[in-house]
């Protein structure tokens, strides 16, 4: 779950991180009202899941009340690469000495939680790590070991910060530290991570991505799963417990497993189709599941043809078969649906299938012929 930045701010305090003292508005009053609360000048800040705001005009800094119920008018609506704008960040600015970039995420082919700090901060990462690739200092933990003060201390010393930031510095970055593994994060980073004239660290932004496996760990973090951006289709999905992603195709694909799935749809455009989903029903594909998946995806307009593609490990192949029938009796479908059914008790599944094959419900040896004939259905 990517969370909107005053989400991120509002998680950062919670461990301690000094942020900027703001809050989060929908209607202009508001946005006045807060910025009166927190002192002149203010930014107000668009609050949308993806970057280039201050370059659409997402963020502004006001000097008074007139410019902030001006600046609030502006955003508030306000399109951002297909985001709308409904909440705008209202904050007192900061003055800014130095400007630093530091981050936690996961090294995967390490198999270590990985740090970033850079006294290039204020510009995307990528760019520094292209441009300038030993501003980056960069720190490999052990989970099982954790973060020391001492290894952190050398990891500011070998960022060559400021030493004015350096005991700021270290305390924000082991209390972001907990925060990544306490908070079950994907990935925390301070960008811009600033020093002030008066010596004092501070977060002026927060990016932060949530693990949404962990959220039964988190009863707060349903607030976080609220605001993640999703079509209707997407909504109605993660309603039925449905890891479900809408694309643009006239194929809907039902798949079990998230790598069959994305292997189902690189053969629907292997063969000449576009897919209209990536629809992974996981272990589940018992009557429940199937029908509420079918429902999902017979509700987009766009799909002219459905593949459910289904390879039984645990599940069954007669469990697989028995579910698709019950899930039709169900669930009004108005585009035909062809089915590949393999693995364990394929046989005893394809057999339960058989009497109920028809010109709207059609069966495929393989996953190549399922998808040819998903496809030409389609078009």
């Amino acid at each position: 779950m990517d969370l909107l930045e005053f989400q991120g701010k509002q998680f950062f305090a919670t461990y301690g991180i000094p942020v900027s003292d703001g809050e989060a508005c929908t209607d202009v009053d508001t946005a006045v009202a807060v910025a009166d609360r927190v002192g002149y000048p203010v930014v107000v800040k668009a609050q949308v899941h993806t970057g280039g705001r201050g370059k659409a005009g997402g963020v502004k800094l006001a000097e008074n009340a007139e410019e902030c119920r001006e600046h609030a008018t502006n955003i508030l609506g306000l399109d951002i690469k297909g985001h709308i704008v409904q909440t705008i960040w209202v904050e007192n600015a900061s003055d800014i000495a130095e400007e630093y970039y530091a981050s936690f995420t996961l090294d995967r082919s390490a198999k270590q939680y990985l740090g970033m700090l850079s006294a290039e901060g204020g510009v995307e990462i990528e760019t520094v790590a292209e441009e300038n690739p030993d501003a980056i200092a960069k720190i490999h933990v052990d989970p099982a070991v954790g973060l020391s003060e001492e290894a952190c201390r050398a990891w500011v010393d070998a960022a060559n910060l400021n030493p004015q930031a350096t005991e700021g510095a270290v305390d924000i970055l082991m209390k972001l530290y907990t925060a990544y593994v306490e908070g079950d994060a994907d990935l925390v980073e301070i960008n811009p991570l600033i020093l002030k004239p008066t010596g004092e660290v501070h977060a002026l932004d927060a990016k932060v991505s949530l693990d949404a496996n962990a959220t039964f760990r988190h009863e707060d973090y349903a607030q976080y799963d609220a605001t993640q951006p999703r079509d209707e289709r997407e909504q109605a999905a993660h309603e039925k417990g449905l890891q479900y992603v809408g694309l643009d195709g006239s194929v809907g694909v039902i798949a079990n497993g998230a790598g069959l799935a994305m292997s189902t749809l690189d053969v629907v455009n292997q063969v000449g189709g576009s897919p209209a989903n990536f629809l992974d029903i996981g272990g589940g594909a018992n009557a429940d599941v199937m029908a509420g998946a079918l429902e999902v995806i017979n509700n987009d307009p766009n799909v002219k043809s459905i593949f459910i593609n289904i390879f039984g490990g645990i599940t069954r192949g007669e469990e697989v078969a028995n579910g698709i029938i019950e899930a039709m009796q169900r669930v009004s479908i108005d585009s035909p649906i062809v089915i590949r059914l393999d693995g364990t008790n394929a046989d005893e599944g394809r057999a339960i299938l058989e009497p109920n094959l028809n010109d709207k419900l059609m069966m495929e040896p393989t996953m190549l012929e399922a998808a040819r004939k998903a496809v030409e259905l389609a078009s």
